[in-house]
């Protein structure tokens, strides 16, 4: 355990060395339908970069990223979002930046709308030969946004953010069926709710196994 090290956003220059890897969490400020809180992705992917470094001996947690690439939730209340090519150059930079004086960033995302960015980031990256790892937050057969997968996550990580009480069914279509009208007209368009699943089911416990499951992908990518 490496509980000694503070985030950087916490520390003093003097207590900060160079070398192993800066772990960068990245989410998105977006609408999780009526039950989430705009944070979810973020606080998703902080807290399993949070979980990492403490386990991971040359880890240093970078302050997260909180604004990401989410037009597709425009027209829902308190949505930011600075797109797909604001974050590739902000990533780029900050890798630019921290290479050296760090080994190798790892970026931990949260968020499925950053992935055209990242994929942007990690093929410069190679051709500058700047070492970049990524790791997505994805649990394999859940749904695709504030459904069960979130909800039970959210629960098990932050409860007191949860409105468990307004929690209803969206849109259950896998969203392979919704991709083209999603690309027209957004998320509003195929759910006015803004949830694309069923919370319905949702508990701490399992999202204590979920998150447990995304911490240890995250130290496999980790390497």
């Amino acid at each position: 355990m490496t509980g000694d090290r503070p985030p950087l956003h916490e520390a003093v220059w003097p207590e900060v060395s160079a070398g192993g890897t800066l772990v960068v969490p990245l989410g998105a400020t977006e609408q999780h339908g009526p039950h989430l809180p705009l944070g979810t992705d973020t606080i998703i992917a902080e807290s399993v970069a949070g979980e990492l470094v403490r386990r991971v001996a040359d880890a240093h947690l970078a302050p997260s990223i909180a604004i990401g690439a989410s037009g597709e939730h425009a027209g829902f209340a308190g949505t930011l979002s600075i797109g797909t090519d604001a974050v590739y150059a902000v990533l780029l930079e900050l890798v630019r930046h921290s290479v050296p004086p760090w080994d190798r960033v790892m970026v931990v995302n949260g968020h499925g709308g950053n992935a055209t960015a990242l994929a942007r980031l990690a093929d410069t990256c190679a051709y500058e030969k700047r070492p970049v790892v990524v790791r997505h937050c994805h649990v394999p057969g859940g749904d695709a946004h504030a459904g069960r997968t979130e909800t039970s996550l959210l629960l098990h990580l932050r409860p007191e953010l949860v409105r468990l009480d307004r929690a209803e069914p969206g849109n259950p279509a896998p969203v392979e069926k919704l991709l083209g009208q999603l690309r027209e007209g957004g998320v509003r368009s195929v759910s006015p709710n803004g949830v694309l699943g069923d919370p319905t089911g949702a508990s701490a416990a399992e999202g204590a196994e979920l998150f447990k499951a995304l911490v240890a992908d995250a130290l496999a990518t980790y390497g």
